[in-house]
C-alpha cells in the first residue's frame, strides 16, 4: 500500500501539480487516497488517511504545520469508509461512489481552510477559498471516473493477495 501511495503522490508532485488550470485544478493524490479509503473497511481507511496525509504534510507545497493534512485526513479516510462500509447502495453504486468522493474532498479542502483559520494562517479572500473549493469538487467530479477503476483495481490487488497468506 505504501509503494502504491508514494508513486501516486509523485505523480501528483510531478505533473499535476505542474498544471495550471481554472478554478484551482485538482489533486488526483487526495481523489486516489479518500478513493482507497472508501473501498476499505473504516480502520483501514484511516490507517490510508493518515498515510497519505503524513505524505500531504511532506509535500513542498505544504504550508501549515506537519500533521495539519495527516489530522484531516484520518478522520476523512474514517468517515468515507465508515459511510460506504455500511451502506449497501453506496457501495454498488459508482455515481454514489463518484459523488462521495468528491463531496470529501471538498470537507477535506474546508477542514484544511478551518483548522488554518483556527491556526491564524493567511489564507486570502474568502471568494477565493470558495471558488478553490467548489473549483477541486467539479474537477474531482470530472476526474474521479478515471481514477476510481484503477484505485479499485490496486486495492484489489493488495488486500486480495494479502488474504492468500
Amino acid at each position: 500500500m505504501g509503494l502504491i501511495f508514494v508513486a501516486v503522490f509523485s505523480l501528483q508532485l510531478a505533473t499535476v501539480d505542474q498544471l495550471h488550470l481554472p478554478l484551482g485544478g485538482f489533486s488526483i493524490f487526495l481523489i486516489f487516497a479518500l478513493s482507497w479509503a472508501a473501498f476499505s473497511a473504516p480502520e483501514i481507511g484511516a490507517i490510508s488517511g493518515f498515510f497519505a496525509g503524513f505524505l500531504m504534510d511532506l509535500s513542498p507545497s505544504a504550508s501549515g504545520p506537519v500533521g495539519e493534512w495527516t489530522l484531516i485526513l484520518v478522520a476523512m479516510g474514517f468517515g468515507i469508509a465508515f459511510l460506504r462500509y455500511g451502506d449497501d447502495s453506496l457501495r454498488i453504486n459508482p455515481l454514489g461512489l463518484v459523488i462521495t468522493v468528491s463531496m470529501a474532498v471538498m470537507a477535506a479542502l474546508t477542514a484544511y481552510l478551518l483548522l488554518n483559520l483556527l491556526l491564524g494562517s493567511e489564507l486570502g479572500s474568502a471568494w477565493q477559498a470558495t471558488k478553490t473549493i467548489l473549483g477541486n469538487g467539479l474537477w474531482t467530479l470530472a476526474i474521479a471516473p478515471f481514477v476510481l477503476p484503477i484505485a479499485s483495481r490496486l486495492h484489489a490487488a493488495v488486500f486480495e493477495s494479502r488474504e492468500l497468506v
